[in-house]
């Protein structure tokens, strides 16, 4: 890559970054959050999101916008990953569970913030090629698995933090399951063409399960295997 190029990609990164920022100051009142954690912020300048999208949207890799990435799946904005993210409250130690591994973008933003990172992902397609970027960029703490995100992934259970890529009408009760106590998950709740919440399910040391509606959202349906 040319220096013109790379001074491009950065300049554009920054912007990314300027526009995440004035979208958590517009929507705290929702979210409770009107900034996001230093964490979260270098994790999303620190990874690069053009090598995530397909090669026709290199230029409009980070403009806060979803992306198509095939088969019907997209790369969410870069201000909802950073939300998602920051509503997980990350800190360094954790496993996490990622349903809906897509391009494989927010694994590669939660394997910056945790200490493992279990992504699935039910269109083997795009879990390989996903397996073939975190490779190429030296991800060593991220395992992709092909399947059913819906079920979960119990053989690594509990999770200390699971993150949802899709949306399903209700909260699965086999992710809740999964859940470490204490434990946090993002997730957007809702049928697909109609207003989607962003839900955050917080379970307690008790195992006390809470759940709070941070945002309207409008995100691709959550595949089930067939």
């Amino acid at each position: 890559m040319s220096a013109v190029a790379v001074d491009l990609t950065s300049a554009r990164r920054a912007e990314m970054l300027q526009v995440i920022e004035a979208e958590a100051k517009a929507t705290a009142a929702n979210t409770g959050r009107s900034v996001f954690a230093p964490r979260v912020m270098d994790a999303l300048a620190e990874v690069p999101r053009h090598h995530f999208v397909r090669d026709d949207d290199h230029n409009r890799a980070y403009a806060n916008v979803p992306l198509p990435i095939g088969q019907g799946q997209t790369i969410s904005q870069p201000f909802i990953v950073a939300l998602m993210t920051d509503l997980l409250d990350l800190k360094g130690t954790e496993r996490v569970l990622e349903v809906g591994t897509g391009s494989g973008y927010q694994a590669a933003v939660l394997a910056e913030l945790a200490a493992q990172v279990y992504t699935i992902e039910v269109l083997a397609s795009l879990a390989q090629r996903a397996t073939e970027r975190f490779a190429q960029l030296g991800r060593k703490n991220i395992t992709v698995r092909t399947g059913d995100g819906s079920l979960g992934w119990p053989d690594h259970a509990p999770f200390d933090a699971i993150l949802v890529t899709a949306a399903a009408p209700t909260v699965s009760q086999a992710l809740v399951d999964q859940l470490a106590a204490p434990g946090r998950m993002v997730v957007p709740v809702g049928k697909v063409g109609t207003v989607q919440d962003l839900t955050l399910v917080s379970k307690n040391a008790q195992g006390d399960v809470t759940k709070r509606s941070i945002l309207p959202v409008a995100f691709v349906p959550l595949v089930k295997s067939s």
